[in-house]
């Protein structure tokens, strides 16, 4: 989807007239018409603002251009529900949920993070947990979080 689409269903899909989403959002109800006709895009603080009022991601709202992943543990972030959020609210699209949250890591550590993956995720060829934690670790190596 284009970022005019996002927009425009974004604005329909909250029963807001071009006008009532142009006043939520401090801008004119041209700019919102750009917008929607492709003429133009938002600004990145008019997208930091579309993302606190509507609860999306910035990366969401330009039609996901970017696979994100969590940069602590790896995990895909396929949906805004599963990323990360700041004290304020506001999305931190580096982190899943389940590592980062209201401004704080939930592992101290790379070592407790991977005690936690070995004693967690599933081992149907049966590993030895050594081996497993040795792959982890290349894995999470990799990863901004841990370099």
């Amino acid at each position: 989807m284009e970022i005019q689409d996002i927009l425009k269903q974004l604005r329909e899909n909250n029963n807001l007239t071009q006008e009532q989403m142009a006043a939520r959002l401090m801008v004119t109800r041209q700019a919102v018409s750009r917008w929607e006709n492709g003429e133009t895009q938002p600004n990145t603080e008019t997208l930091k603002l579309l993302s606190r009022e509507f609860d999306v991601s910035i990366n969401t709202l330009l039609g996901s251009p970017r696979q994100l992943i969590c940069q602590c543990c790896g995990m895909p972030l396929n949906e805004d529900s599963m990323i990360s959020r700041e004290k304020d609210g506001s999305y931190n699209e580096d982190y899943c949920k389940w590592c980062y949250a209201d401004g704080e890591f939930t592992y101290e550590s790379k070592e407790s993070l991977l005690d936690f993956l070995v004693d967690h995720m599933p081992n149907p060829e049966n590993i030895k947990d050594g081996d497993r934690r040795s792959q982890f670790d290349a894995y999470l190596s990799q990863l901004k979080h841990w370099k």
